[in-house]
């Protein structure tokens, strides 16, 4: 959360940007007063022509200022919040180790002492894995190549992690409508997009779960994934915003959900690496929540056996006299 000073340092840029935008309109119109009564059209227009551009550039100036102070808010939140997530765990450590040195326990509670530790040690893991995950965006994935990923399994792989991570059973929370399809990418690139998206719909979900994940055919050669929740939704006015980097609705002090705000950036950064497409809508049917709509290159497993099925088979002539136009 930014201090009084933070505040009122943001607040000269844009007052001294403000001042000197009203000073030149005023100067502008002096101009035009003292000239348009004179036979100088030259002056005029030259005066009227450099008050614009000096406009024109003051308004883009300001743009810039506020862009800047908006990133360095989210900046500042992001802060606070990487501090709490490293924090806790590392006290939640701290205090199981001295409570398991100082005290005689039983078998029983060391079990679940050890358990809670460890659950610890994961949330961190995460945490280090997703910093480092966004330093390293532009090589996701770049030392393997491209190959036809099921995508079946690997939404089942994202459920079961999310679900083990937010403690509810994916039997009964998550509902999955996902035929046999392909995706052609590198397998570490969807596997990031995927993990990252479902946890985020299984961490904002309402009480009890319901998640809803279906794969569909969008048009010839792309595939249109819908990821959605029962949870209180994003309001219209952040769901642009919600891609960016470090962005975080709210404020850190009042937020009960845990996370870093780059998540959502690393779907967005991915997914047009993969020339798709990743975007928030309501749901149709106006209950509450919202749905993630991705759409990624790709077909069904039992389109692309359709279009093998309808290619005429290779004869053993056709063969010959492709070979024999080839060798003349």
């Amino acid at each position: 959360m930014a201090t009084p000073w933070q505040r009122s340092r943001f607040r000269w840029p844009i007052t001294l940007s403000a001042s000197l935008m009203a000073l030149n309109v005023t100067l502008m119109v002096c101009w035009i007063v003292l000239f348009v009564g004179r036979d100088a059209p030259g002056a005029l227009t030259i005066g009227v022509i450099a008050f614009a551009l000096i406009l024109i550039g003051l308004s883009f100036w300001l743009v810039l200022t506020i862009k800047e102070i908006r990133l360095n808010h989210r900046q500042a939140n992001f802060v606070d919040s990487v501090t709490h997530e490293l924090k806790s765990p590392i006290a939640a450590l701290q205090l199981y180790l001295e409570t398991l040195q100082m005290r005689s326990l039983d078998d029983a509670k060391r079990a679940e002492f050890h358990a809670v530790m460890e659950q610890e040690l994961h949330r961190l893991d995460r945490l280090i894995n997703q910093l480092l995950e966004v330093g390293r965006l532009d090589a996701v994935g770049h030392h393997e190549e491209a190959n036809d990923v099921q995508l079946q399994p690997l939404i089942e792989q994202a459920v079961n992690t999310a679900c083990a991570h937010h403690k509810c059973e994916p039997e009964t929370a998550v509902t999955l409508d996902v035929p046999a399809a392909v995706i052609n990418a590198r397998r570490m690139m969807l596997e990031m997009i995927f993990t990252n998206l479902i946890d985020n719909a299984v961490k904002y979900a309402g009480d009890p779960p319901e998640i809803s994940i279906r794969v569909r055919p969008s048009s010839v050669g792309w595939l249109k994934i819908l990821i959605g929740n029962n949870g209180p939704g994003i309001p219209h006015a952040d769901r642009k915003k919600v891609f960016k980097i470090f962005y975080r609705g709210g404020n850190e002090l009042h937020r009960r959900r845990k996370g870093t705000g780059l998540g959502l950036y690393i779907v967005h950064t991915l997914v047009k690496k993969l020339k798709g497409r990743v975007s928030v809508r309501d749901h149709h049917d106006g209950s509450p929540g919202c749905v993630f709509v991705l759409e990624l290159p790709g077909e069904l497993v039992e389109t692309l056996e359709t279009l093998r099925s309808n290619q005429p088979p290779r004869t053993k002539s056709s063969e010959m006299s492709t070979s024999a136009s080839a060798s003349g």
